[in-house]
């Protein structure tokens, strides 16, 4: 059954990766591939696993249980709704914040910020905005960030290939940026919570470097090999003059668009629910201001810019391409793969620095939230050595973690959000910044090592 999941799990990873050749919509792919490795896993399943039995409601001592035909239907049912609710808590912050985005975008909120860049040099130009996502990315999160760039980049660049490349660069200096920040990745934000990294301070101190070293040295790069200019687009008068938004509105919906970002991890911090609540309730806001706003204008207008038909603009099929990904990522975590791979990392390596170092690489193919969940059970935090709370196991996961997943467009939620909504191709990430993204991991673990010894 376990090859069986992993065979499929592959085979969806190259249809997806092959999307273009193959003519096959990688929503399509991923959806395929989360459900039938769900299925297989139901059909080849004829006891309850000792491993996860304790996460069944009704397991009793009597391990007669586990047995028992009659409870493993609900018993998988219950993981599998387990699965969702983490799932779902993405995919709804998710839509809350390209909703966000797209309702300041049909504003014109970012040209408060896009008309200040007046650089059409690219190298000036991926400077500047690689440094923002950096900083924007550990005050916010990674996905949201790369989300609002994207949107920045769409009124700055016009011509595909060269916004598809800036895109990219960007998803590196966004899982670089939300490495050192308690609330940046979710990586980091599980080793805060669960108490390995107590110490925020510590955090910073030891994994800011490193991060800074991930983009920076690529950067470096194409300050040499980078030539030309981009080309802005053209600007659709026809459309400003139908909507006619005054400043002051533009400046409104941008700002209440930013502290509504801003507001999720203050959020999530004081009440300690999850993010996409306080997404939630930042999108409600924006939805009702925007219902009081243009409650005189003409139905077209209204159309245009409230939520309700900003919502009819938001791409389904990046939602759906999330949840294909995450289901198989779960299925792989449910019939125990991750976490014997995580098993095997320990056994065959041994050395810290290089078990993180393949956990990062790892996390460009599988989700990187369960690898750093296996690593946190089967490592209990120690009084003193390596092991201990703010040690440098820790320290080094979260740098490797938050920022391996960049070798691969698939391998972290900020690369597969731009996946979506720029309709990147897998194979031609690969080819134009894969190589960039591993220079600066490497670059990035190096000054973490030299920094401890």
């Amino acid at each position: 059954m376990e090859i069986a999941i992993i065979v499929v799990f592959v085979l969806g990873y190259l249809a997806i990766a092959l999307e273009h050749p193959l003519r096959l919509d990688k929503a399509a792919s991923a959806l395929l591939l989360g459900t039938v490795c769900w299925a297989i896993f139901v059909l080849g399943i004829s006891e309850i696993p000792e491993g996860l039995a304790h996460y069944y409601h009704d397991f009793v001592e009597d391990n007669s249980i586990l047995k028992d035909s009659e409870m493993i239907p609900s018993f998988l049912e219950s993981r599998l709704l387990h699965h969702l609710s983490e799932i779902a808590s993405i995919l709804f912050f998710l839509l809350g914040a390209m909703t966000i985005v797209e309702t300041v975008d049909a504003h014109g909120g970012f040209k408060l910020i896009t008309d200040r860049i007046t650089t059409d040099n690219k190298v000036k130009l991926i400077w500047i905005l690689s440094t923002l996502t950096f900083f924007f990315s550990a005050v916010l999160d990674n996905l949201t960030a790369t989300i609002v760039m994207i949107s920045l980049l769409r009124k700055l660049i016009r011509d595909r290939p060269t916004r598809w490349f800036f895109v990219g660069f960007l998803v590196i200096a966004a899982n670089a940026g939300g490495a050192w920040s308690p609330i940046g990745d979710v990586t980091t934000t599980m080793l805060w919570i669960k108490k390995q990294l107590p110490d925020t301070v510590e955090i910073i101190s030891h994994v800011f470097l490193p991060s800074t070293a991930a983009v920076v040295v690529p950067l470096l790069v194409l300050t040499m090999t980078m030539r030309g200019k981009i080309h802005r687009p053209l600007v659709n008068h026809d459309e400003e003059a139908e909507t006619k938004i005054t400043d002051g509105e533009r400046t409104t919906i941008f700002v209440i668009g930013i502290l509504g970002l801003l507001f999720v991890p203050v959020f999530k911090t004081v009440t300690h629910l999850p993010p996409f609540m306080g997404m939630m309730l930042s999108l409600g806001v924006m939805w009702a201001v925007t219902e009081v706003m243009h409650r005189n204008r003409s139905y077209n207008a209204r159309k245009k810019l409230a939520v309700i038909g900003v919502l009819k603009k938001i791409d389904s099929a990046s939602v759906l391409f999330f949840l294909g990904i995450l289901l198989g990522v779960a299925a792989l975590q449910e019939v125990g793969t991750l976490g014997n791979l995580a098993g095997f990392l320990d056994a065959a390596i041994g050395d810290i620095y290089v078990i993180n170092l393949s956990i990062g690489l790892l996390s460009a193919i599988v989700d990187n939230v369960p690898l750093v969940a296996a690593a946190q059970g089967m490592y209990p935090i120690e009084e003193v050595g390596d092991f201990a709370q703010n040690g440098p196991f820790w320290l080094f996961l979260a740098y490797c973690a938050g920022t391996g997943g960049s070798a691969l467009i698939i391998g972290s939620a900020a690369g597969v959000a731009a996946m979506g909504i720029e309709r990147i191709d897998f194979l031609w990430y690969m080819k134009h910044l894969t190589w960039l993204a591993l220079l600066g991991y490497v670059a990035g673990a190096t000054v973490f090592i030299l920094m401890g010894s």
